[in-house]
């Protein structure tokens, strides 16, 4: 069994570490969490980025990736998430655990200061971001942004949350958008880095088999040089409780050969935060979250109206956001049946198959996390995010209680608020 502790380092910066013996990696991030605002989204992305090139010590990625070789071939990447309308950026760093070093040598030590200097001692000029990396890092963000048009399925669901929350902080892309990404300058992305620095919330996050005290020591003197702040802004996250009296509808016209209905509902205010909130989890697994799911067995294999349709929950924000692709014309019967399965499942009409089978498949995830090391980092930084500190296997246990009852009140609860149709340009 795996230890988990949670404890600040200083002020606005905690520390988990997951004690275990079960791998052989070990695994370190930090993460700096800011609210998701439409000015700053773009600076915060690019800031890890440019970071990632060059440090004080290790001036360009060449010398980085030989300071990492000498870590048994350790790896630093930088990270952007979406957690609610809080903005996650940082560094995800996996090296070989202490444990396996072949001379008994100290990796956790060096990867640590290592970490921090990525963060906390950047290669500059003149005071500020080297003008190249910063260029170099702006033109590659906003190939990523505009990148994001290639893949339909997902773009249609981020135009849906843009649409549904465009008064709302959770309808900013974690990229940011172009025209802001090209007004940056090393020196605003400069003063952006060191306002980050001193207001953010920082997580650090740790994996593997030294003790956590050895792992707080060891953070501690990497990220001694963080700007003192007792202030530092812990990020929020609105909740809408209820969709307008009719559900907004967007319709683009795009070159495409087939059609993205997407539509998302409101959850009534029900969110990670609420005792109900098991019981919804499980409502958008039978609804379309997995395999199983009405969505998928009737609307995609059984009546052959969609090539995929899935439903998927926003914890913190209370929404729930189902995705599907169709041809043109069956826009209205596959929305019909959509609403029609939605409907099922509020009036409780659920098999036991269906039930049990989305029961299994959540609680396996659940239990699959504790078993890679990426996925229990990305579970604890919801966690944190959130301000909970319910384990997986906790999480688990709660799931298996979940009445069918449960499930049908939830669904009772979501309202569709928007839909947005992606379709071909006609003629």
């Amino acid at each position: 069994m795996s230890q988990v502790i949670r404890r600040e380092l200083f002020p606005g910066v905690w520390l988990r570490t997951v004690h275990t013996n079960k791998f052989k990696s070990s695994y370190l991030s930090v993460t700096l969490l800011t609210p998701l605002d439409r000015e700053t989204a773009g600076a915060n992305a690019l800031i890890p980025e440019v970071l990632r090139r060059g440090t004080a010590v290790h001036p360009d990625m060449e010398s980085l990736s030989a300071a990492l070789d000498e870590l048994y071939g350790g790896a630093v990447e930088p990270i952007v998430r979406k957690k609610g309308e809080t903005q996650c950026v940082g560094f995800l760093a996996s090296f070989l655990d202490d444990a396996y070093a072949l001379k008994g040598e100290k990796i956790l030590e060096p990867a640590a200061t290592l970490l921090g200097e990525l963060l906390l001692n950047p290669y500059t000029q003149n005071g500020v971001f080297a003008s190249d990396y910063t260029a170099g890092e702006k033109a590659n963000l906003i190939d990523r942004i505009r990148a994001q048009i290639n893949d339909k399925r997902t773009y249609a669901t981020q135009r849906l949350a843009q649409e549904m929350c465009k008064y709302e902080a959770f309808g900013v892309d974690k990229l940011g958008d172009e025209s802001r990404v090209s007004a940056i300058t090393p020196e605003s992305l400069w003063e952006r880095y060191q306002t980050l620095l001193r207001e953010a919330q920082v997580e650090v996050y740790y994996c593997g088999s030294a003790s956590p005290d050895r792992v707080a020591e060891a953070l501690k003197g990497a990220l001694d040089r963080l700007p003192v702040n007792e202030n530092r802004v812990d990020p929020e996250c609105s909740v809408r409780v209820s969709a307008g009296p009719e559900p907004i509808v967007v319709e683009e016209e795009m070159d495409v050969s087939q059609g993205k209905l997407t539509m998302g509902f409101r959850t009534g205010g029900l969110t990670c935060w609420e005792e109900e909130f098991p019981a919804l989890f499980l409502c958008v697994a039978v609804f379309g979250g997995t395999t199983l799911s009405k969505l998928f067995m009737n609307v995609r294999e059984k009546l052959s109206l969609c090539y995929y349709a899935s439903a998927t929950l926003e914890k913190m924000k209370g929404l729930v956001l189902v995705s599907s692709g169709i041809e043109f014309d069956k826009y209205q019967t596959a929305k019909d049946e959509i609403l029609a399965q939605l409907e099922a499942v509020r009036q409780g009409e659920i098999e036991d198959w269906e039930l049990e089978g989305s029961r299994r498949t959540l609680i396996g995830a659940c239990q699959a996390t504790l078993d890679d090391q990426g996925r229990q980092e990305e579970y604890w930084m919801g966690q944190t995010a959130a301000g909970l500190e319910l384990a997986p296997e906790e999480f688990a246990a709660q799931l298996e209680a979940v009445t069918r009852e449960q499930v049908s009140a939830a669904a009772r609860k979501l309202e569709l608020d928007t839909i947005y149709f992606l379709k071909g340009k006609e003629g």
